[in-house]
């Protein structure tokens, strides 16, 4: 908090009964809108008034500080556009499953994150990777990683439209580069044209040491090589992503069924 700030808390905090029209004004210019509730609080609570000065500093910093991070938080969830929303790590089931705890709980911290890494989640079909890519993402997002989720076929169809534009293949690689999380759902789902392949080889090139990626997919990582065409961009996708990446197996239990039974 600037100086100039805490000047204006003082005198506020020092007559708490005085909060005017104008004092409100001037906390709004400084987009201190929760301080704003935070004195109402204080004022129309009689036990707030016994405290000393710094301990209702304190208290006030507090609530606003957890307003505007509670509201970072939505903001990044909001624009992750998870395609399963409300998935959270303490909720994945691990019971007859056969997943590795001890690796989702490491990377449930996103130290991955912070060291620039890849995680490979694999399984078939209704297995659960996309509840355990969102929410991974979700953790994410709580530390305030802007991250971004999004099925390849869809990234591809942006491509194909991007392309129509002027330098817009350009400004969509930029933007998928930007995400210092980014989730690539469906990965090698569908065969891929060479112009597809030299836009998901600039994507991971420029990711490359600089940010993290998750990759969901059906396909182990010894088909990935045929998958990508068997050429040189495949040996030079794979260098990219497999050399330092974390490799997750989603279980062999059905999550689709598992759940249907249950409902």
């Amino acid at each position: 908090m600037k100086t100039s700030d805490m000047f204006v808390v003082r005198r506020i905090t020092e007559d708490i009964t005085m909060i005017n029209d104008e004092t409100r004004r001037k906390l709004r210019e400084m987009s201190m809108e929760e301080m704003i509730v935070a004195l109402d609080i204080q004022n129309t609570n009689n036990s707030y008034a016994a405290l000393p000065f710094d301990d209702r500093i304190k208290m006030l910093v507090d609530y606003v500080y957890q307003e505007k991070y509670n509201g970072k938080v939505k903001r990044l969830l909001k624009q992750a556009r998870f395609r399963i929303p409300n998935a959270e790590a303490q909720d994945i089931h691990y019971s007859e499953r056969g997943l590795d705890r001890e690796l989702l709980l490491e990377l449930s911290t996103c130290q991955f994150i912070h060291n620039n890494s890849n995680v490979i989640l694999q399984g078939f079909t209704g297995s659960g990777k996309s509840f355990l890519a969102c929410a991974l993402g979700r953790q994410a997002c709580k530390q305030g990683i802007r991250t971004r989720y999004i099925r390849v076929p869809d990234l591809l169809m942006a491509r194909d439209e991007a392309a129509e534009q002027k330098q817009g293949v350009g400004r969509l690689l930029k933007q998928y580069s930007n995400y210092k999380l980014l989730v690539l759902d469906e990965w090698l789902l569908n065969d891929l044209s060479d112009e597809e392949l030299h836009f998901l080889f600039e994507l991971v090139e420029r990711r490359y040491e600089e940010s993290a990626t998750i990759f969901c997919t059906q396909y182990k990582v010894e088909d990935w090589h045929a998958r990508l065409g068997g050429g040189v961009l495949a040996d030079s996708i794979m260098d990219r992503i497999v050399h330092k990446s974390f490799r997750a197996y989603s279980g062999n239990l059905n999550m689709r069924e598992f759940y249907a039974k249950r409902a």
